[in-house]
């Protein structure tokens, strides 16, 4: 009972702190966490909204009212923005301008309909009140914004479902832009994105990195080895161009080779070892095969002791390609 006791006398005073944030009159109250200003109350933010909704319905090119079915139309949370937190108060737009003929334009316009869109630096700074930190604190600088593009070029915050953040759909979004990689992932070898077992952003944060190409993390390999754990090592014998960036052997976005080589074997492994093999001479010396017979090569009659003429597969031998951790494994062997 004693329990219980604290329990409730705690729960009223969280009651009166609570009660005491809220104005009487519903009028604005700041929210230092977001370091924004918003209403006080689900009605007081309704009524807000009902400013721009008794115009702006359904029946607009893009419809309005979806929106509160969506995490921006929750009214039961003090932190739900209102119309005018992202589009601004729209004095003019509401009351007339007498410089402007017909209506004036919102504060800020993030869709271009009646009246151009607002600068992409001014449409992104309105999301970022809000949304800051953690994965979007890198925004400043990255290639998305570079580019121009703001927020909702991506994002649509009025419809129920955003196609940007369901993995499902997500791959849509991004190849709207990067039509390349849309290419690549329809080829025979490829990440597992048509499925949704996976999306762009589980190795890309679209909002900025510290790794190049906007990586999740702050490499390549880094990345990778989110999921392939197995190739992270260490290894006692490793491979150089695999601990340097695994992109030297594979393309991620998608390969008419498996597993998502940029080559078929053992020309891929000829971009890097293009000496005879096991030999210390030039190709056409006259020098001894693997197998202490020598090698002709039939287009230009001249002796070569390259494994890849002799028709050999590299990885016959040389399998633990990513890195070895058995004591005889100086040249990836099995």
């Amino acid at each position: 009972m004693k329990l219980i006791g604290n329990v409730l006398i705690v729960c009223a005073v969280l009651a009166g702190m609570v009660a005491s944030a809220f104005a009487a009159d519903g009028n604005y109250l700041p929210d230092l966490s977001a370091g924004t200003v918003r209403p006080a109350s689900p009605d007081a933010a309704l009524k807000k909204d009902a400013v721009c909704t008794r115009c702006h319905d359904e029946s607009e090119a893009m419809p309005i009212l979806s929106i509160y079915q969506t995490e921006h139309g929750v009214r039961g949370d003090g932190r739900t923005p209102t119309c005018q937190s992202c589009h601004g108060e729209s004095e003019k737009h509401l009351h007339g301008d007498p410089n402007v003929k017909g209506r004036a334009k919102p504060d800020v316009i993030f869709n271009k309909h009646t009246f151009p869109m607002s600068e992409a630096t001014e449409r992104a700074g309105v999301c970022l009140t809000c949304h800051k930190g953690s994965a979007r604190s890198h925004w400043e600088g990255s290639q998305h914004q570079a580019n121009g593009l703001a927020c909702n070029d991506c994002h649509k915050v009025h419809q129920p479902v955003d196609k940007a953040r369901d993995k499902k759909t997500q791959r849509d979004v991004c190849f709207t832009c990067h039509k390349e990689q849309r290419a690549d992932t329809h080829k025979a070898s490829t990440h597992p994105l048509d499925t949704s077992k996976m999306a762009c952003s589980d190795c890309h944060n679209p909002h900025g990195s510290t790794g190049p190409k906007l990586m999740k993390k702050n490499s390549v390999n880094e990345t990778c080895w989110s999921c392939h754990a197995e190739k992270r090592g260490p290894f006692l014998w490793e491979h150089q161009p695999v601990s340097e960036d695994c992109t030297n052997c594979h393309t991620p976005h998608g390969s008419n080779i498996k597993p998502l080589l940029k080559n078929r074997p053992p020309m891929l492994c000829d971009d890097c070892h293009d000496g005879p093999h096991n030999s210390q001479a030039p190709y056409g010396a006259g020098m001894a095969g693997n197998q202490g017979t020598t090698v002709t090569n039939p287009l230009t009659n001249a002796n070569n002791a390259s494994s890849s003429a002799a028709g050999r597969a590299c990885m016959n031998c040389h399998v633990m390609v990513h890195g070895s951790n058995s004591p005889a494994g100086a040249l990836l062997h099995r």
